[in-house]
């Protein structure tokens, strides 16, 4: 089946799973833009995206743009397109004008964790035979389709930059600080609102620790943060957090721009709409338009 591309801003999409588990949630895409399907050789079944861009200037028609690769696009596409959007406007321009591009879900628990693993969210094994966790750890065959795949489509239908961020939200953000670290050539800024480091006995933050040498050189920007979680409850997921930064700071990698925020106000899912402002801030904060 050959990729389709639809002009339609207002395409309904299905079942998000919006923490770490499955909820059934209803989500519409409402920004223009197009709505791409990709008939994924890697990952074996269509993916939808979605793909919003600036308006054309009709005194730069051949202006180019960096591009946000966005997971979980049926939860934040929307904001996200209007946050580039706002923050590039001629009275504002403190970020350039941008391309985002929303990955929308099938598997999410398969597409976004790197090893396959039963243990949840509270260090305990989760056996049952109809266990959100199953199936885990496709993350690096989801990273190459979005490689292989969706990247060449995206720079061979738009006006593209070399410049590219990568991000997401819990599983999210624990797949974008895997990518750093398994594929760092891959996105030039990455972005992990409340990575999820529990994962597999934490295994991505024993990852950092065995990847990043001290001194290393690594040009790249990094902004996580998270919330209001593992605060009152048994998790450590703050505490991975704290740990993630602390190595961060230990290791001194040369050349990698980072940045932790802590949002002890907000949940888990309130979190990213204070969580990707700061992070394009961040990643722009030196940025002066030529």
């Amino acid at each position: 089946m050959a990729n389709i591309r639809l002009h339609n801003p207002f395409m309904k999409s299905l079942a998000v799973l919006v923490l770490f588990f499955s909820l059934p949630v209803r989500a519409q895409k409402t920004m223009p833009g197009d709505v791409v399907i990709i008939a994924s050789k890697i990952l074996h079944e269509n993916r939808t995206v979605y793909i919003h861009y600036p308006k054309t200037d009709s005194s730069n028609v051949n202006k180019r743009f960096p591009v946000l690769y966005l997971m979980d696009g049926e939860s934040h596409f929307d904001m996200l397109a209007q946050y580039t959007d706002y923050l590039s406007r001629w009275d504002v321009k403190v970020i350039p004008q941008m391309i985002v591009v929303g990955i929308t879900n099938t598997k999410r628990t398969r597409d976004l964790t790197p090893t396959v693993s039963i243990i949840n969210y509270f260090g305990k094994p989760d056996t049952s035979a109809v266990s959100w966790m199953k199936p885990s750890g496709g993350n690096a065959e989801f990273l190459q389709f979005i490689q292989e795949e969706l990247i060449p489509y995206v720079d061979a239908n738009y006006k593209t930059q070399s410049y590219k961020i990568f991000a997401g939200h819990s599983f999210g953000g624990l797949a974008s600080i895997n990518c750093l670290l398994t594929q760092p050539a891959m996105f030039d800024a990455y972005v992990a609102v409340s990575p999820s480091f529990w994962w597999d006995r934490e295994y991505v933050l024993k990852l950092t620790d065995r990847t990043l040498q001290k001194g290393a050189l690594l040009n790249k920007k990094l902004f996580y943060s998270d919330a209001s979680e593992g605060i009152s409850d048994s998790s450590t997921f703050h505490t991975n957090l704290l740990k993630f930064d602390s190595l961060l700071s230990v290791k001194k990698i040369k050349g990698l721009e980072h940045e932790y925020k802590y949002y002890p106000a907000e949940s888990h899912m309130t979190e990213p709409v204070s969580a990707y402002y700061d992070a394009l801030r961040f990643i722009f904060r030196d940025w002066k338009e030529n």
